[in-house]
């Protein structure tokens, strides 16, 4: 039922909106200010317009703690700002390091430069490759634009920029105009847009209205979109103050997808006026009946002394058998009767009616058939074994970029899985195709589903209690849908990261996929989220270049300092059709996940917003080429 309230508050909106009319400080532009080679200089991609009450004032900025700029003294250095101020601000003191993605207030003096307001800072080339564009969206997270650094660096070239180079930085700022300073603003803070934000949240966070950032940026309710990494103007009566900032909660379990150029538009599958949820139909004897089928064959199951695993979409490697700890048979039936209740429980019966009794003509691969479940289709895999451990595991967990199980059945000694149906296969079928070129992936998509990957691995890692593992992230697991959206599938293998006493764990009974298994892992049978980090790293160079697992992490060093080695590298199925600049950052994540040492390979948390910035940097390229 609709809330009351919700219309009142809206009609007022609208109200406040026809009578006072949108005075905007600046018109927010959107991506655009992603893009090089803008032709315009007079565009408000160069910066906020001098047309304040003052020429000079008080701002503030947001940043993002990322290593290395994750402590007062690196970002303070960075960004220009007193650290003393900046420690003031966040409440820490001046020694503090922040934790990586922490939001960082800065202070900072804003001043006109010619039409634009601006705070300038100095950067130093620390590294070969980087360009303008990297500078400005990469280091400064959206902060400075790629060609205002152009236009504040006459004498430098983008394409050839030498370590040790000084760069002029123009970070974005304002100062608020006369019809914010009557309205009783007195500063404004460019904030830098993150995935997951949307105005009604930055509001609620600074304790401001809507209305104001509305109207500060020359957006209204019918065109409130805004994308990460770019810059949002706060309007505030008073100095902003970390402890007062609420923050805002973890993002949901089934975040909408993000924007990316590409239709959203739900497939059948996940078309919301469909409905997954199947009754249970029969008595309750009926339930109790499958749950005593269900005891006695993990029962007789125990008796076994060896396992088998045999899914049909894994190459599984396994040491020398190893007997596993198993769960008592109270905490399985405790189980069993969760599933019972909150997944569908479907009668063999019902599975052959939806695939005409598991015929060739709906196999799609292996032991997984395609069938049809009240109207909508759904993929049934048979599986072999034990596999109470990952339905309560599915049970638990809900993501779009995780394939959806919709209900179970068991039947003689097999467990039938319902999953939500990826109509375009697996991510194999489509980067291993050595044909032509007519149906490979372009560039977009690639990186649409590498994001997908790390944003439902980022889920299971920071965003589940206790966090879990995957366990065999590899490019068969990825099942892609109607609209080559990423979903990871296949948790047989998935398991808590820590111990029960949180240290991490170790194993004997190593099982994972050649190629892809992180070294300690397959030398000392240590178990952390980084194995998954690693794999990740693996599969993001088969992505980009179309080649297999094997030997992919000793050449990527060498792509990363040589253009001619990143050509070689790519797949040439792209027929060049990329950006070369963002081509070389998608293999220094790769670079930064296959690390041998573990502690020094990247968190998934980083990986995602290295690669949501890379997105919108990769639209921005596409949108210059039409």
């Amino acid at each position: 039922m609709e809330d009351p309230v919700f219309f009142p508050i809206l009609l007022s909106i609208f109200t406040i909106f026809f009578i006072v009319g949108v005075h905007a400080q600046q018109p927010y532009i959107g991506v655009k200010t992603t893009l090089c080679n803008f032709t315009d200089p007079t565009s408000p991609a160069f910066g906020y317009s001098c047309n304040g009450v003052n020429t000079t004032c008080q701002s503030y900025l947001t940043f993002r703690s990322q290593p290395p700029f994750n402590s007062v003294s690196s970002i303070s250095t960075l960004l220009s700002s007193n650290p003393s101020d900046l420690a003031n601000l966040n409440s820490v003191t001046i020694n503090s390091t922040f934790e990586t993605n922490t939001l960082v207030l800065i202070p900072v003096t804003c001043s006109c430069s010619g039409q634009y307001y601006q705070f300038n800072t100095t950067y130093i080339i620390q590294q070969e490759n980087m360009g303008f564009f990297t500078i400005a969206n990469n280091t400064f997270q959206g902060l400075s634009v790629c060609d205002a650094i152009s236009a504040q660096n006459p004498v430098l070239s983008a394409g050839s920029l030498a370590v040790g180079n000084r760069v002029r930085v123009p970070l974005r700022c304002a100062c608020p105009t006369k019809n914010q300073t009557d309205s009783g603003f007195n500063y404004l803070l460019s904030y830098l847009v993150t995935s997951g934000d949307f105005i009604f949240k930055i509001s609620s966070m600074f304790g401001v209205t809507s209305e104001s950032i509305f109207q500060a940026n020359g957006l209204s309710l019918s065109n409130s979109d805004i994308f990460p990494f770019t810059t949002l103007l706060v309007p505030l009566q008073d100095p902003p103050i970390i402890s007062s900032i609420i923050s805002p909660p973890p993002p949901p379990a089934t975040p909408p997808p993000p924007f990316t150029g590409i239709s959203t538009t739900n497939s059948p599958n996940n078309n919301n006026n469909h409905t997954w949820v199947y009754a249970v139909v029969g008595s309750v004897g009926g339930i109790l009946l499958i749950l005593g089928s269900i005891w006695l064959f993990i029962f007789i199951n125990k008796k076994k002394t060896k396992k088998k695993m045999n899914d049909p979409f894994s190459t599984i490697t396994t040491s020398e058998s190893f007997e596993a700890v198993e769960k008592s048979d109270s905490v399985l039936l405790e189980g069993i009767s969760t599933i019972a209740q909150s997944l569908n429980v479907y009668s063999f019966d019902e599975l052959k009616t939806a695939t005409s009794n598991f015929s060739p003509t709906c196999l799609i691969k292996g032991s997984v058939y395609r069938g049809r479940i009240n109207g909508d289709l759904a993929a049934i895999k048979r599986m072999d074994g034990d596999v109470s451990k990952e339905i309560e595991l599915m049970n638990k967990i809900s993501h779009f970029n995780l394939l959806r199980l919709s209900g179970v059945c068991f039947n003689g000694e097999n467990w039938y899985l319902v999953h939500e149906y990826a109509s375009n296969g697996s991510l194999s079928d489509w980067i291993y195709n050595t044909s032509d070129g007519e149906n490979a992936l372009n560039w977009i998509q690639r990186i649409q589903i590498a994001f997908d990957v790390a944003s439902g691995l980022n889920y299971i890692h920071n965003y589940t209690s206790p966090s879990c593992i995957h366990g065999d992230v590899k490019s068969s697991n990825i099942l892609l849908d109607g609209e080559f959206r990423g979903k990871i599938a296949n948790f047989t293998l998935s398991r808590s990261a820590l111990g029960e006493d949180g240290s991490f764990k170790l194993t004997k009974h190593i099982v994972g996929t050649q190629g892809y298994m992180a070294p300690e892992y397959l030398e000392n049978g240590l178990i952390s989220t980084k194995i998954d980090v690693y794999a990740f790293g693996i599969l993001l160079m088969e992505i980009v270049s179309g080649n297999e697992a094997g030997g992919l992490s000793d050449v990527v060093d060498s792509v990363i300092d040589d253009e001619n080695g990143l050509k070689a590298i790519m797949d040439p199925r792209l027929e060049g059709k990329y950006p070369e600049d963002l081509a070389i950052m998608v293999m220094r994540i790769a670079n930064g996940c296959v690390k041998r040492e573990p502690s020094r390979r990247m968190g998934m948390d980083e990986v995602v917003q290295s690669l949501s910035r890379i997105m919108n940097g990769s639209l921005a390229w596409e949108s210059s080429r039409s």
